[in-house]
């Protein structure tokens, strides 16, 4: 593998509330955009796309059981996504896999009349934007 440049992300890891819920939504979503399962434990889960991993981790050490993403903290992860066939036909497949479309009146332009998106939210509140 090619030394990663600096600056990209190494890895994302998301605390969840239930494990088995979130690998269920996380799981499709990843594998969809070319991740491959990299860490499997009992209290998480990983997917690697080049040199960055996103984890979901049910840790012991959670102070609460929701995910705000209206919060301070993290609001979203947006991903590239190659056309916007594909934006169309993941949209059209997230909610047997457990993601609810946002916005649903203003899409596919909810971020601008330029920007054609989906922006997609799982039953833990957890918030992807599929940019194409």
């Amino acid at each position: 593998m090619n030394q990663p440049i600096t600056g990209t992300l190494h890895h994302v890891e998301v605390w969840v509330p239930d494990l088995q819920r979130a690998v269920t939504s996380w799981e499709w979503l990843l594998r969809q955009l070319g991740y491959t399962e990299y860490q499997n434990w009992p209290a998480g889960r990983s997917w690697q796309l080049g040199p960055t991993y996103i984890v979901v981790e049910q840790s012991p050490a959670l102070s609460g059981p929701d995910h705000d993403r209206c919060r301070p903290g993290l609001n979203h992860l947006a991903f590239h996504i190659g056309s916007t066939e594909l934006v169309d036909a993941l949209t059209a497949q997230a909610p047997q896999h457990g993601w609810t479309l946002l916005f649903a009146d203003r899409h596919p332009y909810a971020g601008g009349k330029n920007h054609y998106a989906a922006y997609l939210e799982n039953a833990d509140g957890f918030e992807v934007e599929l940019v194409a």
